[in-house]
């Protein structure tokens, strides 16, 4: 986009779209900048600056979604790891200039939410999320990398707090870091047979479909199931599995690990440090943690590939159905 296109996208943005009269219309986001393909996967509405590297970003949460559902009256947690991850790459390229093309690689992603702001209601979720940026890099203008942190609000009440880490790529330099594999082609070619997955209602789906565990052959392990033409977890094609395919397997093997009893994840914190790849088994792995004294169940969940971590996150969970 030259610069003037992005300048008048970014002004369309902050400001908003006018109505009828005095009635504001709502939109989302162009999907280019949360970086999806299909316009019904963007969950943001609007942003503008609140201050200096701080930003108010408004969000709706629908009713239903073909993935990311509702159970037991709430609204599904990881619609909120959705949502700052499409906060991301749309205050990446509008407020600080990254490219579209650059690839914007998460390092970690911490969350801890307030279960009963979950619950369903008979409209839509609004949500604002206040965003600070700090640790901001640099090098030649270009953005290299920053820490985000969250303020999410439902309705003007709190909702969640979260923090967010990130890496900004040029594409030159990503292919350098990515070698054979970031040539997609490649990377889709190389990949292994897709094993046959657990029961879905062992891992609260409905659908065999979005089951992305399959059996490991011992207690507390699964093989991940990386099926490429998912239409949510793969919008668009990518050269590796997404962090919200990794965020998925934890959250299921959690559910797993927790057997019977519905469980709904009311904090992870998350750390990518390898890139997970189709052409070798990823192997997601629990272990179950002390109570934090709360009544609630901590899991940690490890994903290896090759004998390396590539994902490791702690899961403090409560009951879905004793939730307030």
């Amino acid at each position: 986009m030259s610069h003037t296109g992005f300048q008048i996208a970014r002004s369309g943005f902050q400001h908003g779209f006018g109505g009828f009269g005095n009635e504001k219309l709502t939109t989302v986001v162009p999907k280019e900048f949360v970086h999806r393909a299909a316009a019904a996967e963007v969950f943001l509405t609007g942003w503008k600056d609140t201050g200096d590297d701080c930003f108010s970003v408004t969000a709706q949460w629908p009713r239903a979604h073909a993935f990311y559902g509702p159970s037991y009256g709430l609204h599904d947690p990881l619609l909120l790891a959705e949502t700052i991850r499409q906060t991301i790459p749309l205050l990446s390229h509008v407020a600080y200039g990254v490219p579209f093309g650059h690839r914007l690689i998460w390092q970690d992603m911490h969350y801890t939410l307030k279960p009963e702001a979950l619950r369903m209601a008979p409209v839509p979720a609004e949500l604002e999320l206040r965003v600070s940026c700090h640790n901001i890099v640099r090098r030649s203008s270009r953005l290299v990398g920053m820490r985000m942190e969250f303020l999410v609000l439902r309705e003007g009440r709190f909702l969640a707090s979260a923090t967010a880490r990130f890496t900004s790529h040029a594409p030159a330099v990503y292919r350098r870091l990515r070698g054979e594999y970031g040539d997609l082609d490649t990377a889709l070619a190389g990949m292994i047979a897709m094993p046959q997955p657990v029961a879905p209602h062992l891992v609260g789906r409905d659908r065999r479909d979005d089951v992305v565990l399959a059996p490991g052959g011992a207690e507390g392990r699964w093989l991940l199931r990386t099926d490429v033409t998912h239409p949510v977890l793969f919008d668009h094609p990518v050269d590796h599995a997404p962090g919200m395919l990794l965020l998925e397997a934890a959250r299921q093997a959690v559910q797993l690990t927790s057997g019977s009893v519905p469980v709904v994840p009311l904090a992870m914190k998350t750390t990518f440090t390898r890139y997970a790849e189709f052409d070798a088994p990823c192997w997601v792995e629990t272990e179950r943690m002390e109570a934090d004294g709360l009544g609630r169940s901590r899991v940690r969940v490890t994903v290896r590939q090759n004998a390396q971590v590539l994902f490791e996150t702690m899961a403090t969970t409560a009951c879905a159905t004793q939730v307030n």
